[in-house]
């Protein structure tokens, strides 16, 4: 597998930055004071003809809520396609900054705001454009597939943008036209359809601060202890966790397995934001998180990123009440990205139904 890697200094400032948003602490509100905020948040999305998108990974508050006004709480697959074909004028993204940039690329004539323009991505951080673009001009002849998670500028740089939901189906589609792959930025989700599709694909080495932790030593003792557990796992989560999982596939793929599969007990590998709307989807069923960390440690199963959590309502009334975090895109940068977003969203208006390609390995 060819891959290039990211430079110390690189890795270094995206650990920093993970601190950093980790220990941002949130305000306690009271429950009238939290009443009284969501009825002004209720208020401005109604009066600004706004709509709120909110991602699975982002506290269940703001999932509420998107539900509660009309809006949606999905992966970023559905959360690009939903601002895209919304009506509404003004578009708030509760996520990390890819996503409202995607919101933007796709609506330009949109007013489209970010509750936390703070709020960053270790595969976007770690994929600068100007490192990608020499890494693209040393293979000319391949296809460029980026994640969904990268920048606008590295977007523009691309011929396909994919989502977890759909990368296998994008590469065998390139694969069967005969077409090599270079793909960025994460190095497991790759690796994964590397060895799901046999693509010809080099790789940018990028990863996610949370799914590079999900450890397989420790899930396979959990898997032990509970036998009757199927393993859920995203994948961009390590080769040896994917091993081990019953089902792999984006945010919305593992809620729907966990709605249709017949076990009662779950072990899932992915941000710990998704269980709200995983009890929601089964109530009756019970979610164990697969384990990030070894024998010794402090928190054996701490998958929170530290940017999603850093949405909050009270991010959210500011935005709305000042207009603060408005996405701007240079129109150069964004016309081009919009080229190869735009083939995302007709591919998987064409190609991809809800729940579609959920993959097992059992």
């Amino acid at each position: 597998m060819n891959t290039t890697h990211i430079p110390d200094e690189l890795q270094q400032r995206i650990d920093m930055a993970a601190l950093r948003a980790r220990g941002i602490k949130h305000q306690v509100l009271s429950p009238n004071e939290r009443r009284a905020l969501i009825g002004r948040i209720k208020h401005h999305l109604d009066t600004q003809d706004a709509v709120l998108v909110a991602h699975y990974y982002v506290d269940e508050e703001l999932q509420d809520l998107a539900d509660d006004t009309g809006g949606i709480v999905a992966d970023s697959l559905e959360m690009a396609r939903f601002g895209y074909e919304h009506p509404a004028s003004t578009v708030v993204v509760a996520g990390v900054r890819f996503m409202a940039e995607t919101a933007k690329i796709l609506s330009p004539e949109k007013r489209v705001l970010a509750v936390k323009r703070e709020a960053e991505c270790s595969l976007d951080m770690g994929c600068p454009i100007d490192q990608f673009s020499e890494f693209c001009d040393r293979h000319p002849d391949r296809t460029v597939v980026v994640y969904a998670n990268t920048s606008a500028a590295v977007k523009a740089r691309a011929d396909w943008v994919v989502t977890s939901s759909i990368a296998l189906k994008v590469a065998e589609y390139l694969r069967d036209r005969g077409e090599k792959i270079l793909w960025a930025p994460d190095r497991f989700l790759g690796g994964y359809v590397q060895r799901m599709t046999g693509a010809d694909m080099v790789m940018w080495q990028g990863s996610c601060v949370v799914h590079e932790e999900f450890k397989a030593d420790e899930l396979r003792r959990l898997k032990i202890e509970h036998p009757e557990a199927a393993v859920l796992v995203h994948p961009e989560s390590p080769s040896g966790v994917i091993d081990l999982a019953d089902r792999v596939g984006s945010t919305s793929q593992i809620i729907q397995a966990a709605r249709e599969m017949d076990n009662d007990l779950f072990i899932v590998a992915t941000e710990d934001g998704i269980f709200h709307k995983m009890r929601e989807a089964a109530p009756n069923k019970t979610f164990l998180a697969a384990p990030t960390a070894g024998e010794g440690a402090t928190c054996k199963s701490c998958a929170h990123c530290p940017w999603m959590k850093m949405n909050d309502l009270q991010g959210l009334q500011r935005v709305l009440s000042t207009g603060e975090n408005e996405v701007f895109i240079d129109e150069a940068i964004r016309s081009r990205a919009e080229v190869s977003l735009k083939r995302m969203v007709d591919f998987a208006r064409e190609h991809i139904k809800p729940g579609m390609y959920v993959t097992g390995n059992a």
